[in-house]
């Protein structure tokens, strides 16, 4: 089979990003690693078609991306569960799709879930910066998002094809979603009545979400012991901020490398994919763990 030269976009979707696994070390320099929002899932999408693990893939926020194959080659989705179909007939996601020249792929609207990768055999080839493919849409480093009329070039980042051609999709979502969190470090700014409502009531999503992180709604605001002004320190991937309306932010990849209100936990690192894949109005507790 041939490699494809390139794919042709006919719809970018509600927001499509090229993300590999992230540009690690430049926090100095104000940047965060960013890369792939559901680590996870990405990297599924890459060994079901052989690439490399720091191959390129198409990060598709709610669905509707389009794309025309010019050439032959094999592809994945995995991520959000949503419709697929190439040249207008369902085909599974999870699993090893091959598309010949001129074929059409579409991923609908997610119906489960909120972030879907599209993995090419070779991987999507653009220009590195500082060493990574990746979108990072706080600090505007890397390629623009993806766009109708673009041009994606195929690169060459494969190796053999698995044995395995589809993988089982993660279980449906529970009600409410669970995300574990350490507490701290600065879970003592706040009131022994807050910390027990953050880790024991139900937050719900808001539609104030994106790669940045996610604000949560609860029961009531949170409420400080201290009411000093806080130096910024340095921000991590997962962190739960509290800024002054009380109400919770979930940092993820593309958060800022720093941040002026307190950390209240921090989400354990095997449950920040699920914490990628949440939608408005789903809810969530924070369950702590030592």
């Amino acid at each position: 089979m041939n490699i494809v030269a390139w794919f042709e976009v006919l719809s970018g979707g509600m927001l499509t990003t090229v993300q590999d696994r992230g540009r690690p070390g430049y926090g100095s320099s104000g940047l965060t690693r960013s890369g792939a929002a559901d680590r996870r899932a990405h990297d599924a999408a890459n060994r079901l078609v052989g690439n490399q693990p720091d191959a390129a893939t198409l990060e598709v926020t709610g669905g509707g991306l389009a794309v025309r194959s010019v050439g032959e080659t094999i592809v994945a989705v995995t991520g959000a569960r949503a419709d697929v179909t190439v040249c207008d007939r369902p085909v599974g996601d999870w699993a090893r799709i091959t598309l010949r020249n001129d074929d059409v792929l579409r991923i609908g609207v997610s119906n489960e879930g909120l972030r879907i990768y599209l993995a090419v055999r070779g991987g999507i080839d653009v220009p590195e910066v500082l060493g990574s493919r990746s979108t990072d849409i706080l600090s505007h480093t890397g390629p623009s998002p993806v766009r109708a009329g673009d041009s994606l070039l195929v690169g060459a980042m494969s190796g053999p094809l698995p044995d395995e051609e589809q993988f089982p999709p993660p279980p449906p979502m529970d009600d409410p979603v669970e995300i574990r969190v350490r507490p701290g470090p600065r879970d003592d700014w706040f009131t022994p009545g807050s910390l027990r409502a953050l880790f024991h009531e139900t937050w719900t999503v808001t539609s104030e979400l994106d790669r940045v992180g996610i604000r949560f709604h609860g029961p009531g605001r949170l409420h400080r012991a201290r009411h000093e002004e806080m130096p910024s320190e340095g921000m991590v991937t997962g962190s739960l901020q509290i800024p002054p309306d009380g109400h919770p932010v979930l940092f993820l990849v593309d958060h800022p490398v720093t941040g002026g209100y307190p950390v209240a936990a921090v989400a354990v690192a095997a449950d920040l994919p699920v914490a990628a894949q949440l939608r408005p109005g789903q809810r969530v507790r924070f369950v702590p763990v030592r």
